[in-house]
């Protein structure tokens, strides 16, 4: 395990989060693209959930008018493959609602890595605390369980 591929999986952790708070879904699936988010793969795919679920301001550059925060990565490289877990935090502010933390939890990530560099292989989101969502997602996760 080096820095640099350390740092390379950082990156990923944080363009996922840019990505998201940007509102460019397509980016997000290509992100994810080589691996599963939510039992969902695929470029196309992935991006579709996400546009079907997150609300977006066109007034706002069509953003989610969010900021997730990705916290405490502790990465664990095994040659080709590797795993991470972090803490995200979303906040969000718009018209109805005012700035606060809406959404707490965990990632768990897997990674691989070809000639190309480091790759997602499955994003695992553990939400663990809900909070004034209303703005942000067109259904509630707390009617999956979450």
């Amino acid at each position: 395990m080096t820095l640099a591929d350390t740092l390379a999986i950082h990156e990923l952790l944080y363009r996922y989060a840019e990505l998201v708070d940007a509102g460019d879904f397509d980016g997000v699936g290509e992100l994810l693209a080589r691996g599963s988010f939510a039992g969902v793969e695929g470029a196309g795919p992935i991006a579709k959930l996400f546009a079907a679920t997150t609300k977006r301001y066109p007034e706002h550059g069509n953003t989610p008018r969010t900021r997730h925060l990705v916290l405490n990565p502790i990465v664990e490289i095994d040659g080709d493959t590797a795993a991470a877990r972090s803490t995200f935090c979303v906040v969000q502010a718009t018209e109805t609602v005012p700035l606060q933390p809406i959404v707490v939890g965990r990632y768990e990530d897997t990674f691989g890595r070809d000639g190309g560099g480091w790759y997602f292989t499955a994003r695992g989101v553990e939400v663990e605390q809900i909070g004034d969502i209303s703005a942000h997602l067109v259904l509630n996760p707390r009617d999956f369980g979450g």
